[in-house]
């Protein structure tokens, strides 16, 4: 039996290191993947994904073209489909930048509007994998949020600022707990997680790669086999949930706000 998987933002980060971990399974896994550009993907890619192109979350039409896209492309329905897709754009309290509008709207829309359309356009599609028995889970879903989201873990220590970056993720957290609570009667599970402080170049653009090395920063790699692994073990009992797969490890207010002696995986506080 062939796995399904969809990973919807994946032509770099995290995104491009999760197909570059499903893809090598083979026949046994098929691979779908977006991008917003309507070109060819790099082509260090391996062979084999089906590329999905002009796929845009800015796009209030999103949900209905990934439809129209994957109805000419999959076979079956979606075990797996992980939401990856996100951005940040620094924000301060200063009085000659301050909170912006456009960047606001930008993350609030890729970060938790998109997520939930999508869900909502693949489920009534019937691409999506529903359970066939009661308490067996269908398809896997995992929204890649992050720890910054989590409002208990914000600190003094840590700084006010980046109102839109943290704010949609927390907004992606709720979205999240609410879909799984109008999926778990069709076996749907719903997975919100942080996957990792990563080096890649969307942290590095804001200037977090300075504390890539004191905040245990790993490469997208790392953090996709995680990710991967976790997904393999979702249950329904996961659904609605709020996890770190790499437990605190590179969560900076984790010790200060939670205590010492975390456990791995680590479930977050709201």
């Amino acid at each position: 039996m062939t796995l399904s998987v969809l990973i919807i933002g994946a032509t770099r980060g995290l995104g491009a290191a999760l197909v570059k971990q499903y893809a090598p399974r083979g026949q046994s896994t098929k691979v779908y993947a977006t991008t917003r550009n309507n070109s060819a993907p790099p082509s260090d890619f391996p062979a084999g994904v089906e590329w999905l192109n002009g796929i845009d979350l800015m796009d209030s039409s999103v949900g209905d073209a990934l439809v129209t896209k994957l109805k000419g492309k999959l076979d079956g329905k979606l075990d797996v489909l992980i939401i990856n897709a996100g951005r940040f754009m620094l924000e301060d309290f200063s009085a000659d930048k301050g909170p912006s509008w456009d960047d606001q709207v930008t993350m609030y829309t890729t970060s938790s509007i998109a997520p939930t359309l999508i869900v909502h356009r693949l489920t009534h599609a019937g691409l999506l994998q529903e359970s066939a028995s009661s308490g067996a889970a269908g398809a896997k879903i995992v929204l890649v949020s992050s720890e910054a989201g989590s409002i208990t873990l914000r600190h003094e220590k840590e700084g006010g600022g980046n109102y839109g970056h943290h704010a949609s993720k927390a907004a992606l957290n709720m979205a999240g707990k609410l879909l799984a609570i109008d999926l778990k009667d069709r076996g749907i599970v719903i997975s919100i997680i942080h996957p990792g402080f990563m080096r890649t170049e969307m942290t590095k653009g804001v200037g977090f790669d300075k504390h890539w090395d004191e905040g245990g920063a790993v490469t997208p790699d790392e953090a996709a086999k995680s990710l991967v692994e976790w997904t393999d073990d979702l249950t329904l009992e996961h659904s609605g949930q709020y996890w770190a797969p790499r437990g605190p490890r590179d969560i900076g207010m984790a010790e200060i706000v939670l205590g010492k002696d975390l456990g791995t995986p680590l479930q977050l506080p709201w």
